[in-house]
């Protein structure tokens, strides 16, 4: 499949039918999502891998590996509303996906999810919470030997340190991701912000300690 034939096919899918503030939720633009995985799907992280999608709303970014050819994918939701959404576009595409309810901080959920070859996310940026993409990191780092994630521009200094022993970032693409008024506290029809797509691949070190605890 081409990068536009999976845009297009991405932007059939419906977004949040009750979005949270709370919890940043945001529908990623088919562009971005499709960008993301074309270029995962081109260094071989997506077609017969096993994918997981951590914070995976309405299923944009499952549903997009799975149409590249991803072996197995789960998708982990906190939010149920957003994940019989998911289930619904899921279903439109006629693709098959593990979507699961639960949330990131859940300190059982790394042995529940066992392990993948690549994670895919767009976690929160911490607008509501700071810090709210940490638990992301933190996950996808135990359970993913690659992963691929949207950040805030000017979080990679931060995140260099964050993962430092744990992961190294190998590429970094930018891109923006509109942001329709959604809210009462937003101000404009439409705001624009400038993201960076981040692939972070697992020092030997990080999984020769992951295999010692197993």
């Amino acid at each position: 499949m081409r990068l536009r034939k999976l845009e297009i096919a991405l932007q059939r899918l419906a977004g949040f039918s009750s979005p949270r503030a709370e919890l940043e939720q945001y529908q990623t633009p088919a562009s971005l999502a499709a960008r993301l995985l074309f270029d995962a799907y081109m260094k071989g992280d997506i077609e017969g891998k096993s994918v997981c999608d951590l914070g995976s709303g309405t299923g944009l970014l499952a549903i997009g590996a799975t149409l590249l050819g991803a072996k197995i994918v789960t998708g982990v939701e906190i939010d149920q509303k957003a994940v019989a959404v998911a289930n619904k576009n899921a279903t439109l595409l006629n693709v098959d996906i593990n979507f699961i309810v639960a949330d990131v901080n859940d300190t059982t959920l790394k042995e529940r999810l066992g392990t993948f070859d690549t994670v895919i996310m767009n976690p929160p940026f911490g607008a509501q919470n700071a810090h709210a993409d940490r638990p992301f990191i933190d996950l996808a780092l135990q359970i993913g030997k690659v992963t691929y994630g949207i950040f805030n521009v000017g979080s990679r200094q931060f995140i260099e340190t964050y993962i430092l022993g744990r992961a190294n970032i190998s590429q970094v693409i930018g891109g923006k991701l509109p942001i329709k008024r959604t809210f009462a506290f937003h101000t404009k029809d439409v705001q624009e912000i400038e993201v960076e797509i981040l692939r972070l691949i697992q020092t030997k070190n990080a999984i020769q300690a992951a295999h010692k605890k197993s």
